[in-house]
């Protein structure tokens, strides 16, 4: 048998008779894993938790829980005799219990397990003590979206299904419970899946990352090597990380741009001299230099807190996206030139 945590082997994931994911394969190779599901809405990823937790059947392929077949083409599981929790992204709680008792039904739901969870800790991290003794009607939807979360952490379950499990949750205090979260499940093994929109609690939480578009997974890799190493342009218009502008190789480890001019470093795959090709450039991937001959003027300018992202539009018209640290003493305006570092240096150059 295999030796990988979860296995799911050419599954078609559907929704009633509509195929959502075609042919998938995926595998979590140790207990304690954290995957992120990406994709657009639609696109299916709530309909693989539901599959995998056993609320839907599968018709062909194998999905493979610790060595045991928990569904294929003459096996179904039934969801109460899998172990899998699952965490909807709308509210799940039971109406008729109180905050408090939903939370306990999850903490008596796997009292056997060796995996240790305090119920008042997990409580306490999800801010949640001032809600224990009001119904699920009379509380906010991120409150019932951590409370739900709550109880799913406290069933110990050998697979935790999170979908978008903190859409709901104000900006301020996602981010400290996205570092609670992940302290938890990594401390305590709890093999994980989640689906997100949001690419950077994917790249934060996940071991791995896969992007779902079009009905299929497009690429599972670590998170860096899906940042920094798309495999496709569907992939990099997906995540919206950077632009892609033409090319035209001139060496082995240079090419020419008409806008940037020379342009060198490690390219990805190997393309001969004289290749046409679309260079992936990323905002970090340029350098702002005030003394640069080589200037191009700002369109915008957005805020992000530690970093200003600015828009350049070159005489051909391209907009690039450039990172400059919000401590750069100079802010340029609109209108205004902009300086870029020359010679181009990019670490590593990904060309389609």
């Amino acid at each position: 048998m295999t030796n990988n945590f979860l296995e799911i082997h050419n599954v078609t994931f559907k929704a009633g008779n509509k195929a959502k994911v075609n042919n998938l394969s995926l595998n979590i190779e140790k207990e304690g894993d954290i995957i992120c599901l990406l994709g657009p809405s639609g696109i299916g990823k709530t309909t693989m938790l539901r599959t995998i937790a056993g609320l839907e059947k599968i018709h062909s392929g194998k999905i493979i829980l610790k060595n045991k077949i928990l569904s294929s083409n003459d096996t179904h599981i039934e969801p109460e005799n899998r172990n899998i929790s699952l965490s909807f992204q709308d509210n799940c709680l039971f109406p008729h219990y109180t905050v408090f008792q939903n939370i306990e039904f999850g903490a008596a739901q796997n009292k056997k397990t060796k995996k240790y969870l305090n119920a008042n800790e997990i409580i306490n991290f999800l801010n949640l003590e001032h809600v224990m003794d009001k119904f699920p009607h009379e509380i906010s939807s991120g409150e019932a979206q951590r409370a739900s979360l709550a109880r799913s952490l406290l069933t110990k379950p050998d697979l935790l299904l999170l979908d978008e499990p903190l859409s709901n949750v104000d900006q301020s205090f996602k981010e400290e419970i996205q570092v609670k979260l992940k302290k938890i499940l990594t401390e305590l093994k709890i093999t994980t899946i989640i689906v997100t929109h949001d690419s950077y609690e994917a790249f934060y939480l996940g071991t791995k990352c896969g992007i779902i578009l079009n009905g299929q997974l497009k690429q599972y890799d670590d998170p860096y090597n899906v940042y920094h190493f798309p495999n496709s342009i569907e992939v990099v218009n997906f995540l919206n990380r950077g632009i892609l502008i033409p090319a035209k190789v001139t060496g082995e480890n240079s090419l020419e741009n008409e806008d940037l001019g020379t342009i060198k470093g490690n390219f990805i795959k190997h393309y001969p001299k004289g290749s046409d090709v679309q260079l992936l450039l990323q905002p970090e991937d340029l350098e702002h230099d005030d003394k640069s001959n080589l200037k191009l003027e700002v369109v915008d300018r957005k805020f992000r807190g530690t970093n200003f992202i600015y828009t350049l539009k070159t005489l051909n018209n391209l907009l690039i996206p450039v990172f400059v640290h919000s401590h750069h003493i100079h802010q340029h305006e609109v209108d205004e030139k902009f300086g870029i570092k020359r010679p181009i240096n990019i670490d590593h150059i990904v060309c389609f």
